[in-house]
């Protein structure tokens, strides 16, 4: 039996309400996502719209419940335990991410294999406002498992088969994601540092 069967196996001591428990504490700080339960109960539920349509604000509105709690962690504490092992400066460069790109940020890790509990603390830490904290919550975990039960409900078991291949490869999808990202916000500063050269380079010649 995986680790990940057990942590499922354990949660299973809430009965109904397992999904909801899960879903919660995933956002948190648990490891294990919510779709490992998600997917078999949408499964299970096919044909019976107003029973996916719970499961599905079940899983979203406890998600973003959860992470509610990692953001509260973030603020209370986040700041304080970083600033032990870090200088002022890169706790002003989280800060400072959390206002400019937070939104963003915490769309694409409810959305993606990014870890979401992780930009949670981190918009904790940046003090970011919670209105626009709270509704890309929504808007990114609303989409994601809004999309599972759509492909579950057009394509069956093909569908489930390719999400939980998804799932057994998230942390490195998660981390390809990451660097993919970096690498292209490197390319966009070389490109932009070409358009500038060649700028100064044409009023020289005027001159």
């Amino acid at each position: 039996m995986s680790w990940k069967q057990s942590i499922l196996d354990f949660f299973d001591i809430f009965g109904p309400a397992s999904l909801a428990v899960l879903s919660f504490t995933e956002s948190i700080l648990q490891p294990i996502p919510p779709d490992l339960l998600y997917i078999p109960m949408l499964a299970d539920a096919m044909g019976d719209t107003p029973l996916v349509v719970w499961l599905w604000l079940t899983v979203t509105l406890s998600s973003v419940a959860g992470s509610l709690v990692g953001y509260w962690i973030g603020r209370r504490w986040g700041r304080s335990f970083i600033g032990r092992f870090s200088k002022q400066s890169h706790l002003d460069k989280i800060e400072a991410l959390a206002l400019r790109y937070g939104t963003f940020g915490i769309f694409i890790a409810a959305f993606s294999p990014i870890p979401y509990k992780v930009f949670g603390w981190v918009a904790g830490m940046g003090e970011m406002e919670k209105k626009p904290f709270i509704t890309a919550g929504l808007l990114g975990r609303g989409l994601r498992f809004g999309l599972e039960a759509a492909l579950i409900g057009i394509y069956g078991n093909a569908a489930i088969d390719s999400i939980n291949w998804f799932l057994d490869n998230e942390i490195i999808l998660g981390i390809g994601m990451i660097l993919a990202s970096i690498l292209a916000w490197f390319v966009w500063k070389w490109w932009s540092g070409i358009e500038l050269e060649s700028i100064s380079t044409d009023s020289d010649t005027v001159d």
